[in-house]
């Protein structure tokens, strides 16, 4: 997996520091640093939250178009 700037470029559009959405789906900000620097692989639970919060999809912000892979 490697980094996930689509969940960095999502928050950073809507103004969300890491804290803000860490605090909004209940990790912690380093959890969310880590799932952006691509150190970690959130539970399908936790990426759904993630997609509520930015109103993105799972497609959007996490799963890779099979021509980029």
């Amino acid at each position: 997996m490697g980094r996930n700037l689509k969940v960095k470029a999502a928050r950073a559009a809507l103004d969300m520091t890491q804290k803000d959405l860490a605090e909004a789906v209940g990790v912690s900000r380093q959890t969310i640093n880590a799932i952006e620097k691509g150190d970690y692989n959130p539970t399908i639970k936790l990426c759904t939250a993630i997609c509520r919060v930015l109103d993105k999809t799972l497609n959007e912000l996490f799963w890779e178009d099979d021509e980029n892979v």
